[in-house]
């Protein structure tokens, strides 16, 4: 599943407006100040929604969630620990 171009989407619409020049793969969400804590929990209701799963409070960390390939990694991981 390619999950990057989807959550690159979603970045984009949700908090750049069609901005896609200031994203790359392993820009930090929260350091270039494109989310915030409300903008997280709404990442992660997006995730969520999107891929059928459900993400503890102990994995909303930095690791997990602040970058796209980050995100992309939390979620393969998730993936193969279901399959």
């Amino acid at each position: 599943m390619n999950y990057t171009n989807e959550i690159r989407e979603f970045i984009v619409s949700s908090f750049l407006f069609g901005d896609r020049a200031s994203l790359q793969d392993d820009t930090s969400l929260l350091d270039s100040g494109i989310v915030d804590s409300t903008g997280i929990l709404e990442l992660i209701t997006f995730l969520e929604d999107t891929y059928k799963l459900k993400i503890e409070p102990e994995e909303t960390i930095p690791d997990n969630l602040d970058s796209i390939n980050k995100v992309v990694r939390f979620l393969s991981e998730r993936q193969a620990k279901v399959a």
